[in-house]
């Protein structure tokens, strides 16, 4: 498609508005700044480690302390989180925000307007993966503030943000890959953009992204097995065993770390992501957090026709409990995640011993 017939980012949530008289716009405000931060953070991500010729922003970001999830945090985590912070509390579209790398909700300073909408992000996923240079993302989701919070105008708490996934009013991602994308859903299907660095735009790329409902192929830490469950134990080996197993063909195994780069790929042609619950460290409920990861990106999989859950039930539907709460997460091609999830509610069956290693006794029965 020639450049001239594409649309623009802007030009996509207009007509998006355009089903809702009655919008008032700042929604569309909102997710226009998040793109201008996502933006910002793709040319310093960009620069590698040439990002310190950027100047004093980049090298005031120190880094090396550690979030609240009891992560080393990077220069380029730190950084990015100020990005959104900035660049989303100024317009009067917000009454607070929270974000990975804080452990309270931040306020929107006095000096600007509030709004009716709460966004949560995780402002750099992955990045881990920067050294070796693979693809990371920002992941961000919106909801409605609480009426009482747009009435009083009072400070955001907490609570305030602990809705399930179903509430999100939108939720997207981008990547910075060899291309910049912007993966958006405002609960009308997906819709993916390209950032064209001559315009500095998003350009519509991909008008309604759909995922396969069947695949071959999954995404897993198999370094984790030991601690699997029995049902993603399960899947897994039967994936494994290929043409001669129960599923009677072949399955591709992939595993890049950044969950971003794994939604992409599976948005793009299908798949299953598994970061199930497991008992490596009983006292978590999961690695991935709620809201600011599961939340969003599920709510991109139902979207596009795949499914996201907990393995046990619909992601969309659990309530969260904290603001950096985990969880358990499958998500991807429909039939692959509904298998995974009747394997969990289906009776753990032991499987009989080989003959030769059966007990045996002089005295039988």
């Amino acid at each position: 498609m020639p450049l001239s017939s594409r649309s623009t980012l802007t030009q996509y949530l207009i007509a998006q508005r355009r089903r809702f008289p009655g919008a008032s716009g700042d929604l569309n405000a909102l997710i226009l700044d998040v793109s201008l931060a996502c933006k910002a953070i793709a040319r310093t991500v960009a620069f590698g480690e040439l990002a310190d010729g950027l100047g004093a922003a980049v090298n005031a970001a120190v880094g090396g302390e550690t979030n609240v999830q009891g992560e080393v945090q990077k220069p380029l985590d730190v950084l990015s989180n100020e990005v959104f912070l900035r660049r989303n509390e100024w317009s009067g579209t917000l009454a607070g925000m929270a974000s990975e790398e804080m452990e309270e909700p931040s306020q929107i300073p006095a000096a600007h307007p509030r709004g009716k909408y709460l966004l949560v992000f995780d402002p750099l996923d992955g990045s881990s993966n920067i050294d070796v240079n693979v693809s990371v993302g920002s992941i961000f989701s919106i909801l409605r503030a609480p009426q009482d919070v747009i009435d009083s105008g009072r400070d955001v708490v907490e609570a305030d943000f602990l809705q399930p996934g179903a509430s999100q009013v939108a939720a997207g991602y981008a990547l910075y890959g060899p291309t910049t994308m912007f993966m958006l859903s405002v609960g009308n299907g997906v819709a993916g953009f390209t950032l064209n660095p001559n315009l500095g735009e998003f350009m519509l790329t991909h008008p309604d992204v759909r995922v396969p409902a069947d695949t071959h192929e999954f995404a897993i830490n198999a370094s984790n097995s030991r601690f699997w469950e029995p049902p993603v134990k399960r899947y897994v080996d039967e994936c494994l065993a290929g043409k001669t197993g129960p599923r009677g063909r072949d399955f591709n195994m992939r595993w890049i770390a950044s969950m971003v780069a794994e939604a992409h790929r599976i948005l793009m042609r299908g798949g299953v992501f598994m970061y199930p619950r497991d008992m490596k460290d009983p006292s978590k409920p999961g690695r991935l957090r709620l809201l600011y990861e599961a939340n969003p990106i599920g709510f991109l999989m139902e979207q596009a026709g795949g499914r996201a859950s907990t393995g046990r039930q619909p992601m969309l539907g659990v309530k969260p409990s904290a603001l950096h709460q985990r969880i358990g997460l499958v998500f991807g091609s429909k039939n692959e995640v509904e298998r995974i999830e009747r394997y969990h509610h289906e009776p753990v069956t032991r499987e009989a011993p080989a003959p030769l290693f059966q007990e045996r006794s002089l005295f039988r029965d």
